[in-house]
Order: C-alpha cells, then structure tokens, then sequence
C-alpha cells in the first residue's frame, strides 16, 4: 500500500462508535466515506473523521477511495453487503456472525476467491492482550496437553437494556449466534478447530418485555431457543462444554476456563480485550495472574481492519479472518442441528488457527498500552 487503507463503513448504528474511535488513532487506516439508510446517523459518524463524507451505498461501493468495505449492517444483511462490496472490488471487513447460514457464508468466501480479494470477520477481541496471553500460556505448555475446557455466558436476556431488542429473539438471533463468535473464536484461538458437536437448547420464556429506552414496556415474542448447551470436540481431542443463555437471572461461572494435564487457565472474557489471566498448576495450586506477553496493547474494535491492512502490506494472512469466521457460523449452526435433531454432527468446515500475535505490540499512534474496559452485566454485548 502507498499509504493507509481507505475504508468506507456501511452501517452506522450501535456498534459504530466503537469502531470509529479505533479508526480514529490507527495510522493503518483513513475513513472516507459512511453510508446508513438514517441518513443523519451517517452525517454524525462522518463528522468524527476529517476526510470522511457520508454518502449513499451505490456511491460508497463505486467511490475510488474506498479500498475496504467494514461491514456493519444487521446480522442478517451480512452476506448481502459483503457480496455487493465485493462486486464492486472492493475488500471487506464485517461484523460477526460472517453471515447468516452457512450456504450465505460459503457465498462469501467463494466470491471473494473468484474476485482476488480479502474477507475479515469480527470479533477481532482475540487480538488483544487477554486472548492472546492466554494463547501463549498453552501454546508454552504451562497447562501440560490441554484436554477439556468450559465456556459459559449467561445473562437474563438483552431486552433489559437494548432499546430495539427483538433481533435478538428472531431466526437469525439467539445466545448462540449473538455471543457465540466471541467464545467460540477464542477456543480456536486456544484449542483449535471443532470436528464434531452435540447440543441440547430450550425456550422457558416465549415472551420478552422492553426495560430500557423509548419502548420500554413493549413486549414481543421469542421465536428462537433462548438457552443453548454443547459439547464440542477438537480436532486435537479436547472437549469443551458450552453453554449460551438469555435466560440466567445469576450464576457463578468461568466464562471460560481450559484445563490440561499439568493445570488450569483461567480466561478472560472473550468479549473485551484485555483481562486478567490466570494459572493454577499441580506444582503452585494457587491461582496467579500471569503478566502480559502477547496480543495487540490498548486494542479495540477495528483492530482487525488495521492487521488486514498490515497483512496486505506483508502478504501474509490477515488474523481476524473469513475462514474462521465460516468455521465459528459452521459449528453454531451444527450445535443448533444437533439439539434439534438429538444427535451429534460432524462439523463439515475447518480452519487453521491464526498467527499469535507476538510481543505485546501496538498498532496505534504512539507508545500503546493495556488498557483496562469497564465491565458491564455478564452478557451485555455492543448490540447493533
């Protein structure tokens, strides 16, 4: 590249700000234009880059300084925006889940083979600091062979504080497919590809009510299962127990804990990205947090843009990407099969895990460093 990667965002709601404020201090990229169909929410995310007008789709696609499409459309409209960014040659980064099925993802990848260009997919969270410590804890042998691990996030449900929640409760919705990416991208990460699941999911609740917003007090149907467990079996052998639920009030679970031969990890949730890591082993049974050795400092959403951007400039594949994105829908998917048909099913897709991300390191302008999120109530995710 001769300079930085120009992107255009496609969607300006909820989850914008976020990104906007990574884009903003990452030398590696330059917005310059947005597009929403609230033509006034684009004017505002425009108005926080200098370069960056807001415009239409059609114009956004066709502009020449538009080198990158980031995709953050509803999950349903996913594949279709990143199917017309392609058409249009242009690069594209999207927010998880990568599509809606997996005929739609498939869609995706083989359109982007056909045109020579990149597909991303969030969550780009396992770049930071606390993924990536953890990732170096195991792939060190801290824990001996890691043979089992736990994954859970449970909440009472994201209609308390979302004010347009029945995404959520509709096809295409649900624990699993809304939060699911950030833990299951992360036992990739930690463990590898998934060859086979098992599931089991229910609906004890078949209506929700609003608590937050403009609408509060609105009720609407729940059209998904709303409680969603698995057993997943790694392409090395572990086994992961997995349980997503909008229908938890509280618990004291780990969000997600791997164990091996010669000890425990504790890990951070997959949903920020930093944490703290912690280690148990046979030799000091104590827990201890471990120091920060890997991931990108002081990260945050649209970090995976800028290492697509980096990874242009090197040739190298870029880590936040589709193929993991097609296998992380391709085992939600199977989970949800198999808890309907009551069996277990081979997960048809694979991947391999991405490149650690070495150091730690940083992307942003100046001295980078950890910085710690606020935490919110289990289960409260970004939204849309």
């Amino acid at each position: 590249m001769s300079g930085p990667l120009r992107v255009g965002i496609v969607g300006a709601g909820r989850i914008s700000g976020q990104y906007s404020a990574s884009l903003s201090r990452l030398p590696q990229l330059r917005v310059s234009a947005v597009a929403d169909l609230d033509s006034a929410r684009a004017q505002a995310l425009a108005a926080e880059h200098p370069q960056a007008r807001a415009t239409c789709l059609e114009d956004l696609l066709a502009a020449d300084d538009v080198d990158v499409v980031l995709n953050l459309t509803p999950p349903a409209a996913h594949a279709e925006a990143a199917l017309a960014a392609l058409a249009a040659g242009k690069h594209v980064y999207g927010e998880k889940p990568l599509a809606a099925t997996t005929r739609e993802g498939r869609a995706v990848l083989d359109a982007a083979a056909a045109a020579g260009l990149r597909v991303g997919c969030a969550p780009d969270t396992v770049l930071g600091t606390g993924i990536q410590t953890a990732r170096a804890a195991v792939d060190a042998g801290h824990i001996g062979v890691p043979h089992a691990a736990t994954a859970f996030m449970v909440t009472p449900g994201h209609e308390r504080w979302h004010p347009d929640p029945e995404f959520y409760y509709r096809p295409g919705g649900g624990p699993l497919l809304d939060m699911g990416p950030y833990y299951l991208t992360t036992l990739v990460q930690l463990l590898g590809p998934v060859r086979r699941v098992v599931g089991a999911s229910s609906r004890p609740r078949h209506r929700r009510t609003i608590g937050a917003g403009p609408r509060s007090g609105t009720t609407f149907d729940v059209e998904v299962d709303s409680h969603v467990t698995g057993i997943l079996e790694h392409s090395g052998g572990a086994l992961t127990t997995l349980v997503m639920s909008f229908d938890t009030w509280a618990a004291r679970l780990p969000r997600i804990e791997v164990y091996g031969s010669e000890g425990s990890l504790s890990v951070p949730d997959p949903n920020y990205f930093d944490g703290a890591v912690e280690l148990s082993t046979a030799a000091a049974p104590d827990w201890v947090r471990l120091p920060v050795s890997a991931g990108y400092l002081g990260a945050g959403r649209g970090y995976g843009v800028a290492d697509l951007a980096v990874s242009l400039d090197a040739d190298r594949p870029h880590r936040a990407s589709a193929e993991v994105g097609m296998h992380v829908l391709d085992v939600m998917e199977s989970v949800h099969a198999a808890a309907a048909g009551g069996t277990a099913v081979a997960v048809t897709t694979t991947c391999d895990r991405p490149e650690p991300v070495t150091g730690p390191t940083s992307l942003s302008r100046g001295e980078g460093r950890s910085a710690s999120c606020p935490q919110r109530p289990r289960g409260d995710t970004h939204g849309h």
